[in-house]
């Protein structure tokens, strides 16, 4: 395959259609539906294969994790939000993202880097607004998509991309605005699901599927406590029960309301709706995507 460096195509709302009906749409929702259903009934302490190149990502996530204290927040800062600190810690990213590639792939693979290395770099938040959302949530998820086109993971690899891989993407994640208190972007306030996130919850709901854990306990500040370890969607009730103030029906009311839904598969059916129509359906988060010859939006190159 001709790899080439990835370039947007969403420039216009007119633009979506096409998009919408892309061979990159399918195959990122094919392959959210496929992570989500592999940890079916999961907590991360389930038994399930852990490869080497599993391993592999999880120590290049802890490696950018130390750049956060070699690059600390300016405490000079008087706004609440967009700590200009980060735009250093995004630098180190973009110039150590090559390498770490290379490191990370077998030579056989590096002449898909130059198409890997954009998604892995927009993955974190962007430099320029010093915010992170869905969108960048999703460019990992695109990343990952793409490591599994080349080879790099087989699909007995799904659960542990979900409990280890993007585990680890979401701790740091977490870390990164907690320590730069990046702006939410795209936020829908006390109407959205999260300011940040939205596949921790998705896949967290179904590891839950077939428990005896009700969906009513999952704001519950003791499972919350005892459980967030295991679960991804405990992880993010956690992030957002240590970031917002208040009664949590105030400042997270779908959150809220998905703790009044009678069963975790309903929720996940819900969550998956909700992902295609409010993140990959609407044209403020999906304008940045990029696409090239894996992640392909014309059937051409695909």
């Amino acid at each position: 395959m001709d790899y080439q460096k990835p370039c947007r195509r969403i420039l216009d709302p007119k633009d979506m259609p096409m998009w919408l009906r892309s061979p990159a749409y399918h195959e990122i929702v094919s392959f959210a539906e496929q992570l989500s259903s592999s940890v079916a009934g999961k907590p991360v302490s389930a038994q399930y294969d852990i490869s080497e190149n599993v391993h592999s990502i999880c120590k290049m996530l802890d490696q950018a994790e130390t750049w956060i204290a070699q690059n600390p927040p300016d405490t000079t800062a008087s706004s609440r939000f967009g700590n200009q600190s980060f735009r250093k810690w995004q630098t180190e990213l973009e110039q150590q993202v090559p390498q770490l590639l290379h490191d990370l792939l077998p030579t056989s693979s590096h002449s898909a880097i130059v198409e890997l290395a954009p998604y892995l770099t927009e993955s974190f938040g962007n430099a320029t607004r010093i915010d992170y959302g869905s969108g960048h949530e999703l460019s990992f998820l695109v990343w990952l998509l793409c490591l599994c086109k080349i080879g790099h993971f087989a699909p007995s690899d799904s659960p542990a991309l979900v409990l280890v891989v993007f585990r680890r993407y979401l701790a740091l994640c977490q870390q990164l605005q907690r320590t730069y208190m990046l702006e939410p972007a795209g936020s829908h306030g006390v109407w959205g699901l999260d300011d940040y996130q939205f596949l921790p919850f998705y896949f967290g709901s179904a590891q839950f599927i077939g428990t005896s854990v009700p969906p009513s306990e999952s704001i519950s500040p003791t499972l919350v406590e005892a459980k967030s370890d295991e679960y991804l969607y405990l992880q993010g009730i956690r992030f957002v029960m240590e970031m917002k103030r208040g009664p949590f029906f105030e400042h997270s009311r779908q959150l809220y309301d998905i703790s009044g839904v009678p069963k975790w598969e309903k929720v996940n059916q819900g969550l998956g709706k909700m992902y295609k129509a409010e993140v990959l359906g609407k044209f403020p988060v999906v304008q940045h995507l990029q696409f090239g010859t894996l992640f392909a939006i014309s059937s051409e190159i695909s």
